[in-house]
């Protein structure tokens, strides 16, 4: 733990600095650049917002050395990066979507990557602000209030002048064994296939999703995401401390203009893609690999080191002309304290808005349903 806090405090001084350096560059060409050309502000926000988001690739990469495994076929391979594309993914750990990032930033679109997230991430300081002027869409989980959210958003994507990926978790929340237990229980009364090792698709954003972008998003990603069985599910500490780790991530494209017209086809696909996955994950536990498809390592690109290094050199450079201007008070001692505790504090916040949220076990009474009707009823 003293590890992690060592880490964390140049890291995340790091982060805060270059981050608000970013942000404000972000506002600069908000207000000069975009009333005039929407799309000029989003490439040059695309840049800036890559710059930002390498550090966090850097901590990945080359901090804790995670390695990932890519299973999918040449041909999709190829097409990353190059196309508009909607991506749906199982919510295994605390870092997936950094997995997305990395993918990614080796395709060459992070910085025109979206997502829908909670709205309270748009309120944390550096991470939250990009993301706003990034075009995240933010939501409040009430579909009252998120249905006309999600349509304007989605509309506003029509002109977008680069490939972009727009990420959705369809099970709404990170994976845990109290949530499986729940989704299962909730499978069997609604006479679903029950689940072993994903949630129940909540597929309403994902309808609305497929119903607006299919007449310009020409492809749909979906991604498995696995952690082989002697290898730690990583974490955001794990990162910190520098702890390795392996993802497997199998991605198979499929047509927008192939899914069903309906809503309640769109809603079906879904659930049967969930359906397949939640298989391929089950023989991925026996036989820890994706079988029959092609492994491809995506290594580790130069790019986040050097944008780290720069940032680095930058900000060092900063603060020795800052302490040479500076004359030596209790109030320069004191700003620099303040200083360091809002960086501790903003990166706690940060790793908690990361971690698996803990879901209430459920009390054994409140389960009705026998063992053995729940093992007959599981996807084989």
């Amino acid at each position: 733990m003293a590890l992690a806090a060592l880490v964390v405090l140049p890291i995340g001084l790091l982060f805060l600095l270059s981050g608000l350096i970013i942000n404000f560059l972000q506002a600069f060409f908000f207000v000069l650049i975009r009333p005039c050309s929407k799309n000029m502000y989003r490439k040059i926000n695309a840049h800036l917002a890559e710059l930002l988001w390498l550090e966090i690739v850097w901590l990945f990469d080359w901090w804790a050395h995670i390695k990932v495994d890519l299973y999918i076929d040449s041909e999709t391979l190829e097409l990353m990066g190059k196309e508009h594309a909607l991506v749906i993914c199982n919510h295994k750990s605390d870092i997936d979507w950094l997995v997305g990032w990395v993918l990614a930033q080796r395709s060459g679109c992070l910085g025109s990557t979206l997502s829908l997230i909670k709205k309270s991430l748009k309120f944390l300081p550096v991470i939250g602000w990009s993301m706003w002027f990034t075009e995240y869409i933010f939501l409040e989980r009430s579909w009252s209030k998120d249905e006309n959210t999600l349509k304007a958003s989605f509309e506003n994507l029509t002109d977008f002048p680069m490939p972009f990926w727009l990420a959705i978790f369809v099970e709404g929340t990170r994976f845990t064994q109290a949530k499986l237990i729940a989704a299962q229980e909730y499978a069997i009364a609604m006479k679903l296939p029950v689940p072993r090792n994903l949630l129940v698709p909540r597929t309403k954003g994902f309808v609305a999703a497929v119903n607006h972008l299919r007449s310009f998003v020409p492809a749909i990603y979906n991604c498995t995401v696995a952690i082989p069985k002697d290898e730690p599910l990583p974490t955001i500490l794990r990162m910190f401390r520098g702890r390795s780790s392996t993802v497997h991530i199998h991605v198979t494209r499929h047509l927008t203009s192939e899914l069903p017209q309906t809503d309640s086809g769109i809603k079906q696909w879904c659930r049967d893609i969930f359906v397949e996955k939640d298989a391929s994950l089950e023989l991925h536990k026996s036989r820890n690999t994706f079988d029959g498809i092609e492994s491809h390592s995506i290594g580790r690109p130069l790019k986040s080191l050097f944008v780290v290094t720069l940032w680095s050199c930058l900000l060092l450079f900063g603060a020795v002309k800052f302490f040479e201007w500076c004359s030596f008070s209790w109030g320069t001692i004191a700003f620099c304290a303040l200083l360091l505790l809002f960086v501790v504090i903003l990166m706690q916040i940060l790793i908690l808005f990361s971690q698996s949220e803990k879901s209430v076990p459920l009390r054994s009474q409140t389960i009705h349903y026998k063992e053995d009707t729940l093992n007959q009823k599981l996807i084989p």
